[in-house]
């Protein structure tokens, strides 16, 4: 099924595809898309801003990365029944495999429809497509959480997030079982007012791409880069060429992941008064000869070149 970027992307039976905010995870030649389900209708939040109440973390596997088999919701409001008050918002869920432990681990933003609780949520499955039972809901470092993202590396991993009422993007180390932190951390982007994490590594260095703090209306990505994980990373300007560069194509990083030893950026494009209506792009990551900076030129379709 040829999918259109900029554009909500259907099905393998033509439904539109609820993975809002998600990211796509490879396991055993199988691609398995997570996301946010907002088929909903929107309403306003107490603080006045748009949203749709959770209705449950969607899945959806491909082989080819274009035909999206529908395998329903893995984690649900039933699934959280266990928490004090009625579940809101739970949004930017990211999933990584534990060999160790033979569990997918689900990580998402949890928070209030004020946005004033600012925590992490875990869950885990044996199976990529769950159901997920949640293990708990906190404050990692007791630090507040906000747009995040997961990186792995051989057998370690990472949360990233937005903090400090998104003045500040936290590394955190995560313990062997990708349950919990260890309490070791990084603050890098301090001060930069930065979210929509979505980071890669090449033989040299890691790249990260953030977006500015506007809540739904687009502006422009900026991409950092380091040595290593845990420096103070330096900010290159912004990598995206084409025609509304400067709007991020009027989308919202969400994920990078890597396909046949190339890099894809994945981009929301939200519609803030129709959010079950947002759109998909995933686009080619161009790498420089030098390998020091990257650029990512805008396509009509995933997979294609511009």
């Amino acid at each position: 099924m040829r999918q259109t970027n900029g554009e909500i992307w259907k099905d393998t039976k033509g439904q539109d595809i609820q993975a809002h905010g998600g990211m796509i995870m490879e396991h055993q030649d199988i691609y398995y898309w997570y996301g946010e389900n907002k088929a909903g209708a929107n309403r306003l939040s107490s603080i006045g801003g748009q949203m749709v109440d959770f209705i449950g973390i969607s899945c959806y596997h491909s082989s080819n990365l274009t035909d999206w088999y529908d395998d329903g919701l893995v984690l649900t409001p039933e699934s959280l029944a266990s928490l004090k008050e009625k579940v809101k918002i739970v949004e930017r869920p990211k999933v990584i495999y534990n060999k160790k432990m033979q569990k997918f681990v689900l990580w998402f933003h949890y928070d209030h429809d004020d946005y004033s609780y600012a925590a992490a949520g875990v869950a885990t499955s044996s199976s990529p497509t769950g159901p997920f039972e949640l293990v708990k809901v906190f404050h990692p470092n007791r630090k507040d959480v906000r747009d995040m993202t997961l990186y792995q590396e051989n057998e370690k991993a990472y949360l990233i997030h937005s903090s400090d009422f998104n003045k500040t993007m936290v590394i955190a180390e995560l313990t062997d079982d990708y349950l919990d932190v260890t309490g070791l951390y990084t603050k890098i982007l301090v001060d930069q007012e930065r979210e929509a994490p979505a980071i890669f590594r090449t033989k040299d260095y890691y790249f990260m791409i953030t977006s500015g703090t506007t809540g739904w209306k687009p502006n422009e990505a900026l991409v950092s880069r380091s040595t290593h994980l845990n420096i103070p990373a330096k900010i290159l300007g912004n990598p995206l060429t084409g025609k509304d560069y400067r709007k991020t194509f009027f989308g919202q990083s969400t994920y990078i992941f890597q396909k046949d030893n190339q890099f894809y950026l994945m981009l929301d494009h939200w519609k803030s008064t129709d959010l079950r209506h947002s759109g998909y792009s995933i686009l080619p990551i161009v790498l420089s000869e030098d390998g020091k900076d990257v650029t990512i030129p805008w396509t009509a379709h995933p997979f294609e070149t511009a």
